[in-house]
């Protein structure tokens, strides 16, 4: 059985969890929409660089715009030096509920590498950011999962999570973002 270690993301860490997020970009069929880079990744997980000043992660409390959690597959396989890989992630940030004037969590991506699916990773990862959750009194942790992920379902309805049915997700992208922009006042 693989044994890993789950704990907060570390710079060091940055380039395999960008690879990490273009694998299930492939998994979920979208790889062409997977366009981060390290250095937008950095500035969300730890603050601006040279680079990416700000992008996306100058908040007006300093505190960054995203977090990540990785679990540290241990492997004597793996070409590193200490035999260390990561073996999944889970990238996430706070979101708000003004119904109980608190926060909450929200997972943006689950992944753990395939080959190591059905280790305990995945539920490992979810552990650790549920106790975030209760640790820091989050009434609620949250995500999206794609209708045709049976196995992803499956898995999340074991652990208790409940279907948000009656909930419809809507997005502004592209010219419909802009145009709406161009409305507000400067």
């Amino acid at each position: 059985m693989p044994q890993g270690t789950v704990r907060p993301a570390r710079p060091a860490d940055v380039p395999e969890i960008v690879a990490l997020v273009r694998e299930l970009a492939e998994y979920e069929q979208s790889l062409e929409h997977a366009q981060m880079t390290e250095s937008q990744l950095t500035a969300l997980l730890f603050g601006g660089t040279a680079e990416a000043p700000g992008v996306a992660a100058t908040t007006p409390s300093g505190v960054p715009a995203a977090y990540c959690h990785v679990v540290e597959h241990h492997s004597v396989e793996h070409h590193s030096d200490d035999g260390r890989q990561l073996g999944g992630c889970a990238i996430w940030f706070l979101n708000v509920s003004t119904w109980n004037g608190t926060h909450g969590l929200y997972l943006e991506d689950l992944f753990v590498r395939p080959q190591l699916r059905g280790s305990g990773y995945g539920r490992s990862l979810l552990a650790a950011l549920a106790r975030v959750c209760v640790e820091r009194g989050y009434q609620r942790f949250e995500w999206w999962v794609l209708d045709w992920n049976e196995s992803a379902l499956g898995f999340y309805r074991k652990l208790g999570a409940v279907a948000m049915d009656e909930w419809t997700v809507q997005r502004l992208t592209g010219d419909a973002l802009t145009t709406l922009a161009a409305e507000a006042q400067a």
